[in-house]
């Protein structure tokens, strides 16, 4: 029920939002850039701050067609609670009105969470580029009555189209990932140059214990945190973006910081490492990472994995093939919290009974874990069902907790009322 509702009522409501931070961008007139993308676009934001810094203003915690207007506004939810909106919808028109911004670039990073959001971003802003990391499912359980009704052959190619709105938008340049074949395919009846980034440009990526180093094009990145193998298409389009910006590029990204729950390391009790990669859970995103950790130099490497939710028709068959993912791996422990990945995937391992586990609980993995750890283990979190609860009392220095995603007190309620 809450689902239609939110249906029904999304777009009309983001509309008034919409309407009042278009007049203060008619006033403003920022050169505006878009990221877009299945999963990625933050760690694309944060490396392109690196680059340009002050002289844009960035789309923080913002990316729906809620979130951008609200950023235009600088009006911004605070705890995530439903009394939020009433203060929200009455102070937007005198926001609209607000002194504009210095900076006349607009860094914006954008999503499509359901049918019709691509277009009602892209013909809002406008951009001038759009940078499309990559398209895959994302938020899918949305777009399957596109399927049922023949608007689309696959789910993956009704995404793919919303994303594709904004080239339709664009005004002067796309940088898209060329090795994405979804992406290749809405690229066909774009009329606006197109720079591509191509894994052809890699040549080598080594992930060390607390490093990461790209090769591209003779040109060696090193970052002093780990990171996927697909981080070189961020590397790659800043590069691109800082070039038609005409602005200097710094090959050392020495002012990058990125968000938390961006496989970030932490101390765990017991001489534990963590590795918390909870900000969120697409197929794609939790195959990379734990592409990544298999490559991980650690002997004594377990992972702790939850559900990826919104998936629709397709999660049966993308938790099945986590499983496909995990075989393949060496692994001391596989860890499954959440009814999906229970169901779909623990029945597809073929590890020994002594080295996987499944709770539907979060606070039952927790007590697992606790009591089970020796000593010396890396362990990845990656997936939905509150991990960041189970990591926040594994780690050795409780200030650590600041730093690990969803500190809202709408989630702090929500995982203690899970148990967390």
């Amino acid at each position: 029920m809450i689902r239609v509702i939110k249906r029904i009522f999304y777009f009309p409501l983001a509309y008034y939002f919409r309407f009042w931070a278009k007049i203060a961008l008619n006033s403003w007139k920022p050169i505006i850039v878009v990221i877009t993308g299945s999963s990625g676009k933050t760690t694309l934001l944060h490396l392109i701050e690196s680059q340009i810094g002050n002289k844009a203003k960035y789309s923080h915690h913002a990316n729906s067609a809620f979130g951008i207007p609200f950023n235009i506004l600088g009006l911004r939810r605070k705890k995530l609670t439903i009394d939020e909106w009433i203060f929200l919808f009455l102070l937007a028109p005198s926001q609209a009105f607000r002194t504009n911004p210095k900076e006349k670039l607009y860094i914006v990073e954008a999503d499509c969470d359901r049918p019709g959001e691509g277009k009602f971003l892209a013909s809002f802003l406008k951009p001038e580029i759009t940078l499309w990391i990559n398209s895959g499912l994302t938020h899918s359980i949305n777009f399957d009555y596109l399927v049922k009704n023949k608007s689309f052959p696959t789910v993956e190619e009704a995404i793919a189209n919303e994303f594709g709105s904004f080239l339709k938008y664009t005004k002067k340049l796309a940088i898209v990932n060329g090795d994405n074949s979804l992406i290749q395919q809405n690229l066909k009846e774009i009329k606006i140059p197109i720079e591509i980034a191509s894994k052809k440009s890699l040549d080598l990526y080594k992930i060390n214990e607390n490093s990461t180093e790209f090769i591209i094009e003779d040109k060696k990145y090193s970052f002093n945190f780990i990171a996927p193998k697909d981080m070189f298409y961020s590397i790659k389009m800043t590069k691109l973006l800082t070039k038609t910006l005409n602005l200097p590029f710094d090959a050392t990204f020495k002012n990058l910081v990125l968000p938390p729950g961006r496989n970030s390391i932490f101390q765990g009790i017991k001489d534990t490492k963590i590795i918390d990669s909870t900000y969120n859970a697409t197929p794609d995103g939790v195959k990379i990472t734990l592409e990544m950790f298999d490559k991980y130099p650690s002997k004594n490497k377990w992972i702790i994995l939850g559900d990826m939710i919104e998936l629709g028709d397709k999660e049966k068959d993308k938790h099945e093939e986590l499983a496909e993912i995990i075989n393949s791996m060496d692994l001391a422990k596989a860890i499954l919290i959440g009814p999906r990945i229970s169901k779909y995937t623990y029945p597809k391992l073929n590890l020994p009974a002594d080295k996987v586990h499944h709770f539907i609980l979060p606070k039952d993995g927790l007590d697992y874990i606790l009591e089970n750890i020796k000593g010396g283990e890396t362990i990845l979190f990656k997936g939905a069902r509150f991990l960041e609860g189970i990591i926040e009392h594994l780690l050795l220095n409780k200030k650590d907790i600041d730093n690990l995603v969803r500190r809202e007190t709408v989630w702090q309620n929500r995982r203690k009322a899970w148990g967390l």
